[in-house]
């Protein structure tokens, strides 16, 4: 998800979000990078724990040029150049 505003202070899962809430406005989601449509994480029942990374990235700009169809790769790009900070956080998830 790219160009969340500055004010929002907790993400929204579409999956598990209160009735009535919504994903913050002129947020994007991006094309995925592979032939499924991002989703919560799901590693196959009975695989070991799966490593997901969440990095969210502050800056200088209002917004990333960017479309639905953008590439993680041109997002980078753009980020390389743009990033004042960032936080990374890493979960392991399994299903039994």
């Amino acid at each position: 998800m790219v160009n969340i505003p500055p004010d929002v202070d907790r993400a929204c899962a579409r999956r598990r979000q209160p009735e009535g809430a919504k994903a913050p406005a002129r947020r994007l989601q991006t094309a995925p990078t592979t032939a499924r449509p991002a989703t919560a994480p799901l590693p196959p029942p009975g695989d070991h724990p799966h490593r997901y990374l969440f990095t969210v990235f502050a800056v200088g700009a209002d917004s990333l040029q960017v479309t639905t169809d953008t590439s993680a790769a041109v997002i980078g790009f753009q980020l390389h150049f743009k990033t004042l900070a960032k936080v990374a956080i890493m979960g392991l998830y399994k299903r039994s």
